[in-house]
């Protein structure tokens, strides 16, 4: 009997030492929010030297000014809000981390700014173009800026004075300005809404602009993500709606010792570049002065003007790679610019209409030509957004339109996954980097069906 009951024991302590192992193995533990030195208080307006964390949640004001000085760090943790008055401008010498989630994103916005829809509201009655703040300036020390999931809404206000490097009182201000050659930005999954001039200034740096939404950008000029010398990366899956001028931009303009080499892959442009009336300008896609790079699975509809390579001053030619070109255009008027008249895009077998199929023979590089046979063809299918579309200059925001692709969208399975790479010049990190550094898709456009490229 003795024997029976210590076996029974043993048996029965070994089970639940078992059990024990098996509840650790299987125990979640929680990894709690990243922060960074003192919370930030959220008692009173801010303005002048900040640093430490913004937390979780919380709504905060800024009243003037503020600035993160050399060597000071500022974190926004997930689900916080920051209004801006009276004109302000977030002046980054440090570091900036914006890490909203998904399910909690961050804001930067004017509590009583107006948002709306109605594309027949005057660009001069709306609060998009009125500049309510002078948006995130990042001087020439700043050696990280990582925006995740943020809204930066009525950007783009007037600088009293200049608050860094490179900036004049009275001119307009970006909606984000980012110049630190040796320098890291990241911006990804986040939102734009707003703007008078470049919402996105790049003038050197090395930056992955991901998955973002950006709308009524520019007032009356402005180009969505504008890199000049000394900018090299990647502008990918980003849907860019109702741009007053380009979409996305390369120009070595600067004269950093860089040479500016960006990627433009798997974007969404639509209705850009009916703000800026000066001939040629607006649109898409945009390289000149220098410039080089890979850009290729393109969506672009009822565009001012499709893809352009400048001839004067003279892109990078012979370093500059692009293809798998998808073009709808409702009307002659922007099917007659799918090659910009002038400039010097060359048509690719890989582009959608098939260039043979509307241009004539003799067609030399910048020629005049009728496009009157692919208008209202090659419908890309969105789930919702009708085509051919009559208000298409004047539509500049998302609203409830959807534009993934439905599954017999001609854009699936026609982009090219192997003409080039990524340019991995940022670091792959969830709180001081890209979330991932994000591959060409197949599918054309910034919705990928299989769930994959822009999330909004």
């Amino acid at each position: 009997m003795k024997i029976k009951q210590l076996s029974f024991i043993i048996l029965a302590g070994s089970m639940a030492i078992m059990a024990s192992c098996s509840k650790k193995e299987n125990t979640q533990i929680s990894t709690p929010p990243l922060q960074v030195g003192q919370a930030v208080s959220d008692t009173a307006p801010l303005t002048g030297s900040i640093k430490g964390t913004m937390l979780s949640g919380k709504t905060y004001t800024i009243s003037g000014d503020v600035t993160v000085n050399e060597g000071d760090t500022l974190l926004v943790q997930k689900g916080v809000k920051v209004y801006m008055t009276n004109n302000a401008d977030v002046i980054v010498k440090g570091t900036l981390l914006s890490l909203g989630t998904k399910e909690q994103p961050n804001y930067f916005t004017v509590k009583d700014a107006v948002k709306t829809n109605d594309p027949n509201v005057n660009p001069d009655d709306d609060d998009a173009y009125k500049g309510l703040w002078t948006g995130i300036n990042c001087d020439v020390t700043c050696k990280l800026l990582v925006l995740k999931w943020t809204h930066i809404e009525f950007g783009g206000g007037v600088y009293t004075t200049p608050p860094v490097t490179g900036t004049k009182a009275n001119d307009n201000s970006f909606v984000v300005l980012f110049q630190n050659v040796d320098g890291v930005f990241v911006m990804e999954d986040s939102w734009v809404y707003g703007g008078i001039d470049d919402p996105i200034r790049l003038k050197g740096g090395k930056f992955n602009l991901m998955r973002n939404t950006f709308e009524k950008c520019g007032k009356t000029g402005g180009d969505v993500m504008n890199a000049k010398s000394g900018s090299v990366g990647n502008m990918a899956y980003n849907l860019i709606i109702g741009s007053a001028t380009t979409g996305t931009k390369a120009s070595n303009k600067g004269g950093a010792p860089v040479q500016c080499n960006v990627n433009m892959y798997n974007n969404t442009y639509i209705n850009g570049g009916y703000r800026r009336l000066e001939s040629g300008r607006g649109g898409s896609v945009n390289y000149e002065e220098g410039s080089r790079g890979n850009a290729f699975n393109n969506l672009i509809v009822d565009c001012r003007f499709g893809f352009r390579v400048v001839n004067d001053p003279l892109a990078d030619t012979l370093n500059l790679k692009y293809g798998n070109t998808y073009n709808y255009n409702s009307t002659l008027e922007t099917a007659n610019e799918i090659y910009p008249t002038g400039y010097i895009t060359k048509p690719k077998p890989s582009d959608i209409p098939i260039p043979s199929s509307f241009l004539p023979a003799s067609y030399a590089l910048g020629d005049i030509y009728d496009g009157s046979s692919v208008v209202a063809k090659n419908d890309p299918k969105f789930m919702n957004y009708p085509l051919p579309q009559s208000n298409f200059k004047k539509i500049s925001t998302v609203g409830t339109y959807d534009f993934h692709l439905s599954a017999s969208s001609p854009c699936v399975g026609k982009g090219t996954t192997t003409a080039f790479s990524p340019l991995n010049v940022v670091p792959v990190d969830p709180n001081y980097g890209s979330s991932e550094i994000t591959p060409p898709g197949k599918d054309i456009g910034a919705f990928q069906t299989d769930g994959t490229g822009n999330q909004h």
